[in-house]
């Protein structure tokens, strides 16, 4: 069996690695993606939160009252936080599985040159063997016209 015939099993394997990679990283970013849009909506809310107590503190406010509305701000802040170290944290899975799926790509990629300089050798061979074949055929024609 020819040598790149071996290896298409080979490359058949580093492409399902790759495609496994790539699933990999599609999740992350879906992961990644959502955290983002989490600690955004977290920050739009905090605004708006903020906005209503600017625009309701028109005349007086209790001191309880404001004392509630910044517990409340500082819970929201912290929370913001935890999201946003969530959100660094399937950054950093992301990246790290873009920097699987780019190996597991060179694999293959370098499997397929590979096979591909396997078979233009063979081809080679094979046209080196058709030739000599033919030289042989011919030089023995010739031999049979001699005599």
């Amino acid at each position: 069996m020819l040598r790149s015939r071996r290896l298409e099993v080979v490359l058949s394997l580093e492409e399902r690695k790759e495609q496994e990679a790539l699933e990999r990283m599609g999740e992350a970013r879906k992961l990644a993606e959502q955290q983002r849009e989490q600690v955004q909506n977290l920050n739009r809310y905090q605004q708006e939160y903020r906005d209503q107590i600017r625009n309701s503190q028109q005349g007086v406010v209790q001191v309880s009252r404001l004392q509630a509305w910044q517990a409340f701000i500082a819970q929201l802040d912290q929370v913001i936080r935890q999201q946003q170290k969530q959100l660094e944290q399937a950054e950093q899975v992301f990246e790290a599985r873009k920097h699987e799926w780019q190996q597991a790509w060179e694999r293959r990629r370098g499997m397929e040159k590979y096979i591909e300089t396997c078979r233009q050798q063979e081809q080679k061979e094979q046209d080196l063997r058709e030739q000599k074949l033919s030289d042989e055929a011919a030089g023995r024609a010739f031999t049979r016209r001699q005599r």
